[in-house]
């Protein structure tokens, strides 16, 4: 923020930890493009002292459902399932969500129709992320689909290599970001020890926020300058091609 005043109004916003290469946490600090976007806006805005703190998504929503978290990234807009969440930022950047499957679960049948194609697997998910849409929340609800969550998307990826769940939903570079990282650790031999993985399909376009709490009850009374700060800077972030930049910048060194 610069030169801190006493005025300033001490601020906490919540990342999600486990959601590379968008938001996770590196050395126990937080890390991701959506925070490199977010510490830029904020350092512009006046009489606030904004820390960003990691923590698993869950938690993270269970913080803005309680009222005790003030605001979150990044979060898909669904104010149906989480009406607990508003208001929304201005969008921050756009994420494609795709289903990644096993190579032998996808040659056993074609799968091109979303969710109908899919009966019968096992869908792995990242815990409080709600991404397969409504179709696929029907199905599952009826038991013509399971899902099987876990923390991250590193956990996901291991559990489809070992053959514990058929596919995995998420974002299309968020998922080639962690296979990456996985097999430059070694943790993943793709066709050897671990199965060789496919793209299935893509089943939307969403964009990630940064989303604050509608169930503080009046507890954050700058609210509504935040928001309207926030949003002033970002706009003019993404009007001057500056979000694209920090994209091209993270991506090329990532």
């Amino acid at each position: 923020m610069g030169a801190t005043h006493a005025a300033d109004i001490p601020v906490t916003i919540y990342a999600d930890a486990g959601y590379p290469p968008y938001s996770y946490e590196q050395g126990g600090k937080p890390a991701g493009l959506y925070y490199e976007i977010i510490s830029t806006a904020v350092k512009r805005m006046r009489g606030y002292k904004v820390e960003i703190q990691s923590v698993p998504w869950k938690r993270g929503m269970n913080l803005l459902k309680s009222g005790s978290g003030f605001a979150l990234f990044p979060p898909y807009h669904n104010t149906r399932d989480e009406p607990w969440t508003w208001p929304y930022s201005l969008p921050l950047f756009e994420e494609k969500v795709v289903v990644i499957c096993r190579k032998d679960v996808l040659t056993a049948k074609p799968r091109k129709r979303w969710p109908e194609d899919f009966y019968g697997l096992t869908i792995g998910n990242n815990a409080g992320f709600i991404v397969g849409g409504e179709s696929f929340e029907e199905a599952v609800r009826a038991g013509n689909i399971k899902v099987e969550e876990a923390k991250d998307n590193a956990t996901n990826i291991i559990k489809m290599g070992l053959k514990r769940i058929d596919c995995y939903i998420n974002d299309r570079v968020s998922i080639q970001w962690t296979r990456k990282q996985l097999k430059a650790e070694g943790k993943y031999d793709e066709g050897g020890t671990h199965a060789e993985l496919v793209e299935a399909i893509v089943i939307a376009t969403e964009q990630g926020f940064l989303g604050y709490t509608d169930r503080d009850q009046g507890r954050y009374t700058y609210k509504n300058d935040f928001v309207k700060q926030f949003d002033s800077v970002i706009y003019q972030m993404k009007r001057t091609g500056e979000i694209d930049n920090i994209a091209r910048a993270f991506f090329k060194t990532h």
